[in-house]
Parts: C-alpha cells; structure tokens; sequence
C-alpha cells in the first residue's frame, strides 16, 4: 500500500503564483494571498525558474584608518608585554592603549 503524496501546490496554485510574481507582485504578497510561508513560495518559484534573487546591498566601506592586525603590530611594538591577550579587542581599544603607551611630548 503506497502512501498517497500530498501536493503543495496545485498547477493553477503554481501558474497563478508564477503570473503574479512576474506581473510584479512580491513574495510576502503572494505569500499572504496563498496562506503559504514566504520561504516555501519562493522555493516553489526558484524551482519552477522565475525568482530572481533581489540585489544585495554593496558592503560598507571599511573605515578609514589602519587594520586591526596594522594596530597589533604597532602596539607589539610599544608594549613591555605579551599583546597576545588583546586580540579579540576591538580597534578603538587597541588604539587607546596605543596611544597611552606612547611617549608623550612636551
């Protein structure tokens, strides 16, 4: 006795999807309309073809100013100790004992 396979989207389900979607509707949308969650509307989309991933934001830029492993060698450096322990620090941290170890000018 064979199990019966439960369909989650009938053919007009998948065609009215389909047409929604490339008459520009979004996902959430669609997936409202259907009762379906978003991630498994645009599962069935991607297999049938049509999604089209939206554009990832560009990156930020890195901040202006020396890498943190630049930092780590200039506090090695200046530092009468192990620097080992501040390598999880942030850069702002190392920057200050930086310039705290630093010679200070008169």
């Amino acid at each position: 006795m064979a199990a019966e396979k439960k369909v989650n989207y009938t053919e007009a389900q998948t065609a009215a999807m389909i047409a929604d979607y490339q008459a520009g509707k979004s996902v959430e949308d669609i997936a409202e309309a259907m009762g379906k969650a978003v991630r498994s509307v645009r599962s069935k989309l991607v297999r049938e073809g049509v999604y089209v991933a939206a554009e990832k934001p560009a990156k930020a830029k890195r901040e202006e100013g020396p890498t943190k492993k630049e930092l780590m060698r200039e506090l090695e450096a200046l530092a009468p100790f192990d620097v080992e322990g501040f390598m999880n620090a942030t850069k702002e941290a190392i920057q200050a004992l930086i310039d705290h170890l630093q010679p200070k000018s008169e």
